[in-house]
């Protein structure tokens, strides 16, 4: 289920367990930074067996169109994972309504990146799922 999606600077995309070294260097380089907004994680979760088997129950999640979650790559550049948008607890019908979380590189922060994402992603949760 290979879903790209651009905006001007950036590419989000959905990912497969194939890409599970990415995210988990993504985690490992933001550890500290982001340990003050993440839940407290076990070793288990700073794993590439751990990142695969949550990349595979989002794929599952995203089928079922609970969930959407994005990985942010900066354009020309698909070799590092700078950040993630998500929207889940998806509710459809009179309500219609979800959840958006985000979270960025520290590296990243104060350029525009999350705010050029989560556009993008509202545009594509409204209008094509």
């Amino acid at each position: 289920m290979e879903k790209v999606y651009e905006t001007e600077r950036l590419v989000l995309r959905v990912l497969d367990k194939t890409y599970a070294e990415l995210v988990l260097d993504y985690y490992l380089r933001n550890r500290t930074f982001l340990q003050e907004w993440e839940p407290l994680r076990d070793e288990m979760f700073y794993t590439k067996e751990y990142q695969q088997e949550n990349l595979k129950k989002e794929l599952t999640g995203i089928e079922n169109k609970d969930l959407l979650r994005l990985w942010i790559f900066k354009k020309n550049d698909d070799s590092k994972i700078i950040g993630t948008i998500c929207f889940n607890n998806i509710v459809k019908g009179a309500f219609l309504s979800c959840h958006l979380w985000y979270k960025l590189d520290k590296d990243e922060i104060k350029n525009g990146y999350t705010t050029e994402a989560v556009k993008r992603g509202i545009d594509i949760i409204f209008n094509d799922l």
